[in-house]
């Protein structure tokens, strides 16, 4: 037993359980993983990596910290493990910086998702781990100093003469025979719209997927999602994603803007340049970065709701 995350672990599952059983698999080199029953923790099993101290960067350390994620996720797929989560390793009393310790875990992950379906967690106690590029953050800032400020006054204008449009309709209707308005419902055309339905969300995704060359896997994993999610898209039709999901999936794919943007329609959605969600999903596209971890570290920083799921 350690200190940090270590000692916690420990002491929720039952120190004294946990070492005997840890006892007969030390020692185990930096950079290793092994695996015991999770004791009184609501996990069934504690995997166990050995991370680097961290000295300057120089001395291997980049490949040992590497080492511990991709043999933590081989020990949970050896043992069937739908999910795992992981602390930020390293980066606490063994001094590795939090920013590289974070892309040092990503692209581990990433790539050992390529090729196994498992769900994993990375667990921040803070913000002081996505130490996203000045650069980055700079013109995602100005894109909506631009693009949402100016617009949120607009928009609300925009609103205010919908308003005066609908009352004017409202009077307007007020003032028509009862019979008259019901006579131009039932003969102008429910049946006409209801059978002039847009294609669906579902069967646009798939179209789209085909279109541009991809698999299913490599969306639903560049997406950052759940293979049953996806699963589920694909046997249902009618199926209405979330907004979240429906963004990950058009950032999956490299949509344009206006191909996102009638992605978006068919699931019921927008983006509008009145919500900061909205502007900073519309700078990515537009700037055709499509790196999901990338998009989702900017929305955290923003206290915004990640993409995937």
């Amino acid at each position: 037993m350690g200190g940090g995350v270590c000692e916690a672990i420990f002491k929720a599952a039952g120190a004294s359980e946990l070492q005997v059983a840890c006892d007969k698999l030390a020692p185990i080199q930096t950079g290793e993983a092994v695996i015991t029953p999770g004791f009184r923790l609501p996990a069934k099993y504690i995997i166990h990596a050995a991370g680097p101290v961290y000295s300057d960067g120089k001395h291997g350390e980049h490949g040992l910290l590497r080492s511990c994620y991709t043999n933590s996720l081989k020990r949970a797929v050896e043992n069937s493990c739908e999910s795992i989560a992981f602390p930020l390793i390293s980066s606490g009393i063994y001094g590795y910086p939090k920013a590289e310790a974070l892309r040092v875990a990503t692209s581990a992950i990433q790539d050992f998702l390529v090729d196994h379906d498992i769900e994993v967690f990375l667990v921040m106690f803070d913000k002081a781990a996505f130490d996203v590029s000045k650069k980055l953050l700079g013109e995602v800032k100005a894109f909506i100093d631009e693009n949402y400020v100016d617009d949120y006054v607009d928009y609300r204008r925009q609103n205010q003469f919908l308003q005066v449009e609908l009352d004017a309709i409202k009077a307007a209707d007020a003032d028509a025979p009862k019979s008259i308005i019901f006579e131009e419902m039932k003969t102008g055309g429910l049946e006409d719209l209801v059978g002039d339905l847009d294609e669906p969300f579902a069967e646009t995704l798939f179209r789209l997927i085909d279109a541009k060359g991809k698999t299913d896997v490599e969306v639903y994993k560049r997406a950052n999602l759940d293979r049953k999610l996806f699963s589920k898209i694909r046997r249902n039709k009618g199926y209405m994603p979330s907004k979240c999901t429906a963004i990950a999936l058009a950032v999956a794919m490299e949509l344009s803007l206006d191909e996102t943007d009638d992605l978006l329609e068919r699931a019921g959605y927008v983006l509008s340049r009145s919500q900061k969600f909205d502007v900073i999903i519309q700078y990515f596209i537009t700037s055709c970065n499509y790196n999901i971890y990338e998009i989702n570290e900017v929305l955290f920083s923003y206290d915004q709701p990640l993409l995937g799921g």
